[in-house]
C-alpha cells in the first residue's frame, strides 16, 4: 500500500512540476532578477543629490589636503641641496686639479727655460712666479671666507 501512495505522490508532483511548469517558473526568477537588479542600480545612481556630492568632494578634497600634507617637502629640499652641494664641491676639486696640473706644467716648462736663459730672467720669473701663487691663494681664501660665511 505504501508502495501506492508513494507512486500516486510522485505522478502528483511530476503532473505539476512538467517540463512546460519549470520552465515557466525559471523565466518567472530570472524576469523578477532583473526587474530587482535594474531597479536598485537606476535608483542607486539617480539619488545621489547635489549634498551628497558636496560631501563627496569635499571628503576628496580633504583626502588630497592630507596626502599633500604628508608630503616631505623639507626632506626633498635638503636632499636636492646637498646634491648641488656635492655637485659645486665636484666641480671646484675638478678645478683645482687643472689648476695644479697646469701649475706644474708651467714649473717644468720655468725649469727648462731656466737651463736656456740667463740669471736675471730666472730671478724676475721666479718673482712673477711668487706674485701670481700668492694671487691664487688670496682668491681661494676670499672663495673659502664667503662659501663658509652663508647660513643653511
Amino acid at each position: 500500500m505504501e508502495k501506492l501512495q508513494q507512486h500516486q505522490w510522485s505522478r502528483a508532483v511530476k503532473s505539476r512540476l512538467s517540463y512546460k511548469n519549470a520552465t515557466i517558473l525559471v523565466c518567472l526568477f530570472n524576469i523578477t532578477t532583473v526587474l530587482l537588479l535594474l531597479h536598485g542600480f537606476l535608483y542607486s545612481t539617480s539619488s545621489k543629490s547635489p549634498i551628497s556630492s558636496k560631501a563627496l568632494y569635499r571628503h576628496i578634497k580633504e583626502s588630497e589636503d592630507i596626502r599633500r600634507t604628508l608630503i616631505p617637502r623639507n626632506l626633498i629640499k635638503r636632499v636636492r641641496e646637498i646634491g648641488e652641494d656635492v655637485y659645486v664641491e665636484t666641480e671646484q676639486i675638478l678645478q683645482k686639479d687643472a689648476k695644479q696640473t697646469a701649475a706644474v706644467d708651467l714649473i717644468s716648462r720655468l725649469n727648462n727655460f731656466r737651463s736656456y736663459s740667463d740669471a736675471g730672467s730666472n730671478k724676475a720669473l721666479e718673482e712673477w712666479r711668487k706674485r701670481k701663487m700668492e694671487r691664487v691663494r688670496q682668491r681661494s681664501l676670499a672663495k673659502d671666507g664667503t662659501a663658509s660665511s652663508q647660513p643653511y
